[in-house]
């Protein structure tokens, strides 16, 4: 199939790298949003999130004209849905997104046209759910429209890059669906396009961060098992992935993030009966930040003092991206447990933790502190001087939830380290 204009629907992390990108490519697109203040700053030149790269090309792409920013759909050639899947409190998949979205295209789609569902979703979405309500059009999925899910698998960071050189998994209703999603991609997607059908390509992605999940929950469960054997885990770690056969993940406060938090729950969600070790990992995981907690707060033994400078909030490092972020959790914990804690995520000033205050500055969050604690691995932060550090401030006990920092220089510099997983 060939297609000179795409409508892509939901401009979040995935949806505006995305739409840009078609756009510089040469085809017409229409990005939509929901929400009036991304539509506002799109149309006035402002990118709403942070993604090295993704500027450039939002910049490209509105002034060649090829992009233009709605808050409804067109009629056009495709449409691709790249909206959230949340999910409730009691972690089942909150699709009200990926409904909206696909009610919003039945008046103007027409025969011929493909839909592609890029939004994470659990087994059997796509034909279960997005194509009887693609269907009150009065057209028939197959026959009339074609319809297929493609799931996003970029890394926040690297999404610029990853989007076009990733291999891509197209999933059709059918083989001509699935084939003219590949048509789709091709105009940009330099990696493999592996072509299948649709519920195997939903459960591909699932698989995929389910699999990074239970694998980073055993990391997890080292570091604590090594605190209470008096062993260093970072050691350890080293050194059992000597073994040809062994590669284990690194701890930390947890594991955050749209994907690796919340795709598992999709599968325990539809089966719960065939899925144990799943929702083991993901309790272990979400667990993690009440471990961390544990351990600031003997450090704070030592310090003696409940003023808590926490760096970091987002859920990797050097990303603006906070959802489901364990660090976050961290220090919504401390002081709900009565902590006097401040906050410090250089890529979101503006994010607030309940019951925390919000800094905007290194120096101010830690001006006043006892006890530093390093949540995230961004690197600025790994690039502290320890001796500099202790001109800044009067704390002199620091906590290390990943690594990043060298205990021995801290310690030469008059810091007391405590490390995650660290046992001795």
């Amino acid at each position: 199939m060939r297609f000179s204009s795409i409508c892509v629907i939901g401009l979040g992390y995935i949806g505006l790298p995305t739409a840009s990108t078609f756009a510089t490519h040469g085809i017409r697109v229409f990005g939509v949003d929901s929400n009036p203040a991304v539509i506002k700053s799109l149309q006035n030149g402002q990118v709403h999130i942070y993604e090295p790269g993704l500027n450039e090309v939002v910049s490209q792409a509105l002034t060649s004209g090829n992009l233009k920013i709605s808050a409804k759909p067109e009629v056009a050639d495709a449409f691709i849905i790249a909206v959230p899947t949340p999910f409730y409190d009691d972690k089942k998949a909150d699709m009200r997104f990926v409904t909206s979205a696909a009610e919003s295209i039945v008046p103007v789609l027409r025969e011929g046209n493909l839909v592609v569902l890029e939004s994470t979703s659990p087994p059997l979405t796509t034909r279960d759910l997005v194509l009887p309500i693609l269907e009150k059009s009065g057209l028939k999925a197959g026959r009339d429209f074609k319809l297929a899910y493609s799931p996003e698998r970029v890394l926040p960071g690297q999404i610029m890059r990853e989007l076009v050189e990733n291999a891509r998994v197209i999933g059709g209703i059918d083989a001509a669906s699935a084939e003219a999603g590949r048509d789709l991609y091709a105009t940009f997607v330099r990696g493999e396009i592996v072509l299948t059908d649709s519920t195997t390509s939903e459960m591909v992605k699932l698989m995929e961060n389910t699999y990074r999940d239970i694998n980073i929950a055993i990391a997890n469960e080292f570091s604590r098992l090594a605190d209470r054997f008096g062993v260093d885990v970072w050691e350890a770690i080293q050194i059992a992935n000597r073994h040809p056969r062994v590669k284990i993940l690194n701890p930390g406060p947890g594991v955050g993030g749209h994907c690796i938090s919340v795709d598992p729950w999709f599968f325990v969600e539809a089966a719960p009966d065939i899925t144990p070790l799943i929702l083991t990992a993901r309790k272990v995981n979400d667990g993690q930040p009440r471990f961390v907690v544990k351990l600031v707060e003997k450090a704070m033994l030592q310090a003696k003092s409940k003023k808590i400078a926490c760096l970091g909030l987002a859920f990797k490092p050097d990303v603006d991206d906070l959802r489901e972020s364990p660090a976050v959790d961290v220090a919504r914990l401390l002081a709900e447990a009565g902590s006097e804690v401040t906050v410090l995520e250089p890529f979101n000033t503006n994010f607030e933790v309940k019951g925390a205050h919000n800094c905007a500055t290194l120096e101010e969050a830690i001006k006043d502190a006892q006890v530093i604690v390093l949540l995230v691995n961004h690197s600025q932060f790994r690039n502290i001087d320890p001796a500099a550090l202790a001109k800044l401030t009067a704390a002199r006990t620091v906590v290390d939830t990943v690594n990043a920092w060298n205990a021995n220089a801290f310690s030469a510099a008059g810091f007391k380290v405590f490390r995650l997983g660290v046992g001795k």
